[in-house]
């Protein structure tokens, strides 16, 4: 029996598993927002739709907030960012849809698919 002499590389060139270069996060995971994000975003939604979505984001943010405090995470906090970015992107195109006169008697509340927000 003979003993080689070179060290088995299980995964061929240069490298073994145990070398492999390691990330901790997926490379899928979002960036997260800048710290002043929630106070621009907060000034636009002022600006354009002081109404209904201001306080419904205080809201969602005091709600964020409190789950952070608990969980020691900024993720509530972002996740609320990037929610109400998305619907002050959308809003425009939503606007467009509803003044086009198109029927949406076939949609389905977004609770139904999101779940009830708590």
């Amino acid at each position: 029996m003979s003993v080689p002499t070179a060290p088995h590389r299980a995964y061929g060139g240069d490298t073994t598993a145990q070398e492999d270069p390691m990330s901790a996060q997926p490379e899928e995971a979002p960036a997260a927002p800048a710290p002043a994000a929630a106070a621009q975003l907060l000034a636009q939604l002022r600006a354009d739709r002081a109404d209904t979505w201001v306080p419904a984001f205080e809201q969602d943010w005091a709600r964020a907030l409190d789950d952070a405090r608990h969980s020691y995470s900024l993720a509530p906090l972002h996740a609320v960012v990037r929610t109400w970015r998305a619907r002050l992107a959308s809003a425009p195109a939503v606007e467009a849809f509803l003044a086009g006169g198109c029927d949406d008697s076939d949609g389905i509340d977004l609770d139904q698919v999101l779940g009830a927000r708590t």
